[in-house]
């Protein structure tokens, strides 16, 4: 006697499917706004400049550095601070595993975080950035883009 198995259809598919991952915008901010520093790739004054652009972009910057390149980290920070361009908000610590290159093992190595803000006086420190602009030019693309934007309401009227 051999039985049956009733097995149910499959549901029509009406809409596709879709993984849709949510994450909290300062997960995508810290990216945005991160600067890994390393102590041999780019000079001080490089990371100094870049931390002040993209404290302009998106009002604090973080700074991130493995190993020997914590002092680095730390001293750009400070120039940050001491010039009145921007408050610590945040420092972190931590030790993370790495396999060694040359010996191919895994090690441990510090690292290091520290969050900036922009500082009270940071705007009137700092000239906006202009893309290589005069000052002159950049008034005159201002001014030329509000008479195009009052020409374009007359026009609607």
């Amino acid at each position: 006697m051999a039985m049956e198995v009733a097995t149910p259809a499959p549901a029509p598919i009406t809409a596709p499917e879709r993984n849709i991952i949510l994450a909290p915008a300062t997960v995508e901010n810290h990216k945005k706004n991160r600067i890994q520093v390393s102590n041999t790739k780019k000079p001080l004054f490089f990371y100094v400049n870049l931390a002040k652009r993209y404290m302009q972009q998106h009002n604090e910057v973080e700074l991130s550095a493995l190993g020997m390149a914590i002092t680095t980290v730390v001293t750009i920070s400070e120039i940050l601070k001491n010039n009145g361009l921007a408050t610590e908000k945040k420092v972190l610590t931590s030790t993370v595993g790495m396999k060694d290159e040359t010996k191919g093992k895994m090690v441990q190595k510090a690292k290091i975080e520290i969050v900036l803000g922009k500082s009270d006086k940071f705007d009137s420190l700092v000239p906006p950035v202009t893309n290589g602009k005069t000052s002159e030019e950049v008034a005159k693309t201002e001014t030329e883009a509000v008479v195009v934007d009052v020409q374009e309401e007359a026009a609607d009227t």
